[in-house]
């Protein structure tokens, strides 16, 4: 995973994947978590990022997915405990395939990341004000259709 600490930083490259489907987007949080996120995971060196996006999607909940063009590049700053993280999201165009059962959206579905128990979940794109996403300027992205690709800078207080 290319992650690198410098002096008073850690440097995180991630990919993800944004799935909207009739007018719903499908959201990830680890269980019993109150942070929503779109599913996707840390680029591993030499991986391309639309790569990442298809293997996280099959390491965490067992979807092969088709990943489309890239909609939003995001500069995320924020705090883990003391330490300062400077991240550098891609997000992409992910397509489920036909008769995926995860475009079930009457309920949650269950996924694993390592030892943690993942909730995948849909939420009306008009809903997601009331939700707590990071980072948090997606929520915004995700909500319009504004032009693509978009570059996003968040800021979180003492990053």
């Amino acid at each position: 995973m290319i992650s690198v600490d410098f002096p008073g930083h850690r440097f995180r490259l991630r990919a993800a994947g944004i799935v909207i489907d009739d007018g719903c987007v499908l959201l990830h949080r680890p269980v019993g978590d109150t942070v929503w996120a779109l599913p996707g995971g840390r680029v591993e060196a030499g991986e391309e990022a639309s790569a990442c996006v298809a293997r996280e999607f099959e390491e965490e909940i067992g979807e092969a997915v088709e990943c489309g063009a890239l909609l939003h590049v995001v500069e995320n700053f924020f705090a883990l405990g003391d330490r300062p993280y400077h991240e550098v999201g891609l997000y992409f165009d992910v397509t489920l395939r036909p008769g995926s059962a995860l475009l079930d959206k009457a309920r949650s579905h269950a996924g694993i990341e390592g030892e943690r128990h993942l909730e995948f979940r849909w939420f009306s794109r008009s809903a997601l004000d009331g939700l707590e996403i990071r980072p948090a300027a997606l929520r915004d992205a995700l909500a319009g259709d504004g032009p693509h690709p978009a570059h996003i800078v968040q800021r979180d207080r003492g990053s």
